[in-house]
């Protein structure tokens, strides 16, 4: 089974496409929501977190989220730590839902896959764009959040610019009629590709 990336940068829309894909049939993997039930579920993440950004991490055995976001979303070298925690669970995590699959591809979706290097282990990749005044837009309308907050978050990951040339795939997410149909092509191509290779 080949493995696809899913990316895009925060409000760019990877929910609703990978929602798309996921009502065609295909395995979707979310990296963000199984990252947070390893923080609150996994003692040795815990322990690991708190050792990093301290017992105000977590509250009644549950982690901080707030606290956690204000800290590492301005500090780069505790957002860096933070991953390094997490992401490893993620991937192990990842490989074992994998493997009770059965499709011809699955998806993994997660928020920064260029940026840390999990696009290396994947067969393909689909990156979702959006302009930069839109995605504001929407997570300003989603989340309860301000304008420096999302603006901090999108300072963490790559432009588009810098992550287009190395996805296989690019859906421009604006119009949702426009975005079905340029799903509806990938999902032809790549289940062609899969059928090609065996």
């Amino acid at each position: 089974m080949k493995i696809v990336g899913l990316t895009g940068g925060i409000g760019s829309g990877k929910t609703t496409i990978a929602k798309l894909f996921q009502a065609m049939g295909v395995p979707v993997y979310i990296a963000d929501t199984q990252a947070k039930k390893i923080l609150e579920s996994s003692k040795v993440v815990r322990a690991k977190v708190i050792a990093l950004l301290g017992e105000k991490a977590y509250s009644n055995k549950l982690p901080n989220r707030e606290y956690i976001a204000q800290l590492v979303f301005n500090d780069p070298a505790l957002l860096g730590g933070l991953n390094a925690i997490i992401h490893p669970q993620v991937h192990i995590n990842f490989k074992q839902w994998a493997q009770k699959q059965d499709a011809p591809y699955c998806i993994k979706e997660a928020a920064i896959l260029f940026e840390n290097g999990g696009f290396a282990m994947c067969d393909a990749t689909i990156l979702v764009t959006a302009p930069t005044k839109l995605k504001i837009e929407r997570v300003l309308a989603r989340d309860n959040t301000s304008l420096t907050s999302v603006e901090q978050r999108m300072e963490n990951q790559w432009e588009d610019e810098k992550k287009i040339p190395m996805a296989s795939y690019v859906i421009e997410n604006i119009d949702l009629a426009s975005t079905k149909n340029q799903v509806q092509k990938v999902h032809k191509t790549l289940l062609s590709t899969c059928i090609s290779n065996l």
